[in-house]
Parts: structure tokens; sequence; C-alpha cells
């Protein structure tokens, strides 16, 4: 059924504003950036921005839900791709340090400028985490019914290995190390297999 067209119009104008707004807070941060830069960027007014999104701390989370959605979808779609519970952890991992290193401006947003967004972006940032540890989990719950994983703390186990991984990418956006974000796999993966008791291969 076709949309009518000041709802798509709507959508479009959201859609650019989000686009403006990645760019805007990529370049300056969040602190520096302004409603009105990225009303600029967007080819809008101010109020056209504020219409959509009373604010620039509603904005950053909107695009903070996006990302992650997109970034757990595309872990997901790795995973079905497999179906041995081992190359499944392996295909995650990879995911996640080639969706990052692709979209670098995005991770040190999200990961690094977001520390003065405020106490309620913290909350939600904690709950993404918890979206993805979450899949970890299942597919580590998977791996342990098939006999191939030694955990008998399934939860713990998927924190620790969230945890690892989000201190490689933060060292990475700060520090530059390793230079190819996916260099990180190598050492990564066995360390994290040996944790679970899978013997690397």
């Amino acid at each position: 059924m076709q949309q009518p067209a000041g709802q798509e119009r709507s959508r479009d104008r959201q859609r650019r504003i989000l686009d403006a707004a990645m760019s805007v807070f990529s370049r300056r941060g969040y602190r520096d950036a302004s409603v009105d830069d990225i009303a600029l960027e967007a080819e809008t007014s101010k109020g056209g921005v504020y219409f959509h999104f009373p604010g620039k701390q509603v904005l950053f989370r909107a695009l903070l839900d996006i990302s992650a959605k997109r970034l757990l979808d595309r872990v997901e779609e790795a995973i079905l791709r497999e179906t041995d519970p081992v190359a499944r952890a392996d295909a995650a991992l990879l995911t996640v340090l080639r969706a990052f290193a692709e979209h670098r401006s995005m991770a040190r947003l999200f990961m690094v400028e977001a520390l003065g967004a405020g106490s309620e972006f913290q909350t939600r940032l904690l709950e993404v985490h918890d979206d993805f540890i979450n899949v970890i989990k299942r597919h580590l719950d998977d791996a342990v019914t098939a006999g191939v994983v030694d955990c008998p703390d399934t939860l713990l186990a998927s924190r620790a290995w969230f945890g690892a991984l989000n201190e490689v990418i933060l060292h990475w956006l700060i520090k530059g190390e390793p230079e190819r974000l996916e260099d990180a796999y190598d050492a990564l993966r066995p360390l994290l297999m040996r944790s679970v008791g899978v013997k690397e291969r």
C-alpha cells in the first residue's frame, strides 16, 4: 500500500536529519555539536529538527538505537550462515570487528565522545551492551547444549567476552593499536575460546 505523500516527505526529512546528525556529531563530537549545525547540514530549519527530535540528546539516542540494531542484525545474519557453534562464535566476533573497522567515526562517537551525553544516554548504552551480551549468551548456551563448550556460567562468560571486545575496540579507537582492528582477531579468538573450554584449532 502506497504511503501518503506527506508521510513520505516527513520520513525523508527525518532520515536527512539523522544522516546530518551523524555527520555533525562525528566531526564535532557530542558536546560541540549544535542543533543549528545539524539543521544546516540537513538543509532544514532548526524548528524542522525539533519537530522530529525535541533535543540533541534525543537525536543522539535515536542514532545509537539505529546503529546498534543494524550491527545486531548484521551479527545475527553472520551467525545464521553457520551451523557449528564454534563457527558461529567466530562469525560474530569477526563481524563486530569488521563493522567497527568500517565505521570508525561512528564507533568513536558512541564509545568515546558519548561520555558527555548524560546519565540517561549512559543507561541506554548499558541496555545496548546487554542486548549484545544476551546474543553471546544465547549462542554459548547452544554450544553448551551441543557439548562443545564447558561453561558453568554463560552469562558471566558473555559479559567477559563483551568486555574484552569492548576494551580492544576502545584501545584501537584511542591509541590506534592495532593499526587494523581485524588484526586483533588472531590473538583475541583463542583467549575467548579457551575461556569457555574450547581448544584452539
